[in-house]
């Protein structure tokens, strides 16, 4: 996860993630809440080559056009706020536009939601938005209730190779990191353990 502002350069970051394993990377563009910028996508994108997700609130289907023109390859799609007809409308419309969609889900009845409206790739965040409470038994707990087909990504809260196992173990197919590897001194080694590669 890559933010604007802070002690590092988002495309040296970027770059850094790229060249040491990560499968794809996870670029803030919300300005309100997380001093994002949108550019940061168009400064990232030919600096790397692996995929790039546009972590905003996207809400309208013109994001999806404006994320794709920046250099997004896919998009975040948080079900607990839209509405299941948006939902679903934008789902489509990312595929419609080339866009790939992560759409993340909090609880069971999300998850619900999320592959009703099509999702192929369900993101469960381990993080509870009213507390800020991390537990990766929140992907331990919900796995066992999913239907096969939909590749999961379970998001927040990884500190260590053995957190990963633990969530892979259970059935998900990826992870989504950010603080840990923001905050790591040794980027390159700490992204080798998480990608279960130390």
């Amino acid at each position: 996860m890559l933010a604007a502002e802070g002690e590092f350069d988002p495309v040296a970051l970027a770059r850094v993630y790229a060249e040491h394993g990560a499968a794809a990377i996870s670029v803030l563009t919300d300005e309100k809440y997380f001093q994002g910028r949108l550019d940061l996508l168009g400064a990232i994108r030919p600096a790397v080559a692996v995929p790039l997700l546009r972590k905003d609130f996207v809400l309208e289907e013109y994001q999806l056009w404006e994320s794709r023109a920046a250099g997004a390859d896919a998009v975040l799609l948080i079900v607990a706020i839209l509405e299941p007809a948006r939902l679903r409308d934008l789902v489509q419309g990312a595929k419609e536009v080339g866009l790939g969609a992560l759409v993340e889900a909090h609880t069971a009845a999300e998850a619900d939601v999320a592959l009703g409206a099509g999702a192929r790739v369900l993101g469960i965040n381990n993080r509870d938005l009213r507390t800020f409470e991390t537990r990766l038994e929140t992907t331990l707990e919900l796995l066992p209730g999913l239907p096969p087909g939909p590749i999961v990504v379970s998001e927040s809260g990884f500190v260590t190779g053995d957190d990963v196992r633990r969530v892979v173990a259970a059935g998900a197919h990826a992870v989504l990191v950010g603080e840990t590897l923001v905050r790591a001194s040794d980027r390159p080694a700490k992204i080798a353990e998480l990608t279960l590669r130390a």
